[in-house]
């Protein structure tokens, strides 16, 4: 379950973590007034569960109240990537010196967490680790010993931050920790001119197994809240999470799909979803999930990747098959089949002969091939 961002700036005023003074609403009228309870200058900040708000223009500087309320007007009601800003956040300026990343993220595949830190903060921390993997930091966390003084030194140290960071990142550990989150994200962690650190935007996503724990965010808050299209999935038992790429993927077991989401990227194109069919795929589970894929606009390619296990792979040709009569197929559809009766599965797709149905033979070839006709097709 993700949080907003006063949600997550909340967590981190709870834990310590210095914020920068900031209310939430959903009037104009009340936009105003807030604006001038902060100085009168503020920055209005969308509230939506997804990243990118500031090239969207969710993120704006009102230089007074006035323009505090029409701005806040001016956002409230339209869409970024698909969600509804339905509240704005006003938070006081402040005066920086430098920006800062820092995170902790749960990592599947080796059963730990991983900090992620550098001293370049405040911009896109995928384009920096892209263009300078140098400067970005990945230092493992063993869970069950957490972040001492010493671990944060250690992660301080390798990203270039300053020492009085490591109290920022044991506090950080703290909220990913009590608060049973999966990710926690200050995105930039700043220093001001007078000195202080503060985290002027975060993110947090809390797992779902524990939300027992969790009550107080709301669930139905966040149902009416969440993504149309994976309301839309969910609706349908689908396991479905919306990116911002342009490659649509659909395997089965969250090991695979996070592996393909990997390989995807590692071939120059950004997964645009990802869609977990676990051990049911039917004909009418592929018609659904190919469905939700290709409903979102950014989809340019949709990769198919499954290993054969219980769930053989002439079944899942056989659901494609089926699938294809249900669903309008638009964009190339590259498929990867292996294991179980890969071979009858294979074949029964090449009898199909359907003209945007391309097979590959291993996961890198289909992760390649999809990015490249997503690439092609962005750039037609």
């Amino acid at each position: 379950m993700d949080l907003y961002e006063h949600q997550a700036r909340e967590l981190f005023a709870e834990h310590g973590i210095l914020v920068p003074r900031a209310e939430v609403t959903d009037s104009p009228k009340e936009a105003r007034e807030i604006a001038r309870r902060l100085g009168g200058r503020a920055v209005v900040k969308a509230q939506v569960k997804t990243g990118g708000r500031g090239k969207a223009g969710g993120v704006r500087l009102a230089a007074d109240p006035a323009a505090a309320e029409l701005t806040a007007r001016q956002m409230l009601g339209t869409a970024i990537k698909g969600h509804t800003v339905r509240t704005v956040m006003l938070a006081e300026t402040v005066d920086i010196e430098s920006e800062f990343y820092v995170s902790y993220v749960l990592d599947r595949a080796a059963g730990r967490f991983l900090a992620i830190a550098s001293a370049e903060g405040g911009m896109d921390i995928e384009e920096v680790a892209a263009t300078r993997p140098q400067a970005v930091a990945r230092v493992p966390v063993d869970p069950a010993e957490g972040v001492t003084s010493a671990k944060a030194g250690e992660i301080a140290h390798a990203a270039g931050l300053p020492p009085r960071t490591a109290d920022v990142l044991m506090r950080l550990w703290q909220v990913l920790v009590r608060e049973d989150a999966l990710l926690v994200e200050v995105n930039p962690l700043v220093r001001t001119r007078q000195g202080q650190l503060l985290a002027l935007d975060g993110k947090v996503t809390l797992d779902g197994n524990a939300v027992f724990r969790q009550s107080r965010w709301g669930a139905e808050t966040e149902a009416a809240h969440a993504d149309p299209l994976e309301a839309a999935a969910a609706a349908k038992g689908l396991h479905y999470v919306r990116l911002d790429g342009e490659v649509g993927i659909i395997g089965n077991g969250a090991g695979l799909v996070m592996s393909t989401l990997d390989v995807v990227a590692g071939c120059g194109a950004r997964p645009a979803n990802f869609l977990d069919i676990g051990g049911g795929a039917s004909a009418r589970v592929m018609a659904d999930g190919l469905s939700v894929i290709l409903s979102d606009p950014a989809v340019r390619s949709v990769l198919v990747n499954v290993f054969g296990g219980i769930t053989a792979c002439d079944a899942v040709a056989d659901g494609i098959v089926r699938a294809l009569d249900d669903v309008r197929l638009t964009k190339p559809l590259v498929v990867r089949l292996d294991g179980n009766n890969a071979a009858r599965g294979r074949a029964l797709l090449d009898e199909r002969a359907h003209p945007l149905v391309q097979q590959a033979t291993t996961m890198d070839g289909a992760a390649r091939r999809a990015a490249e006709l997503a690439t092609a097709s962005r750039e037609a």
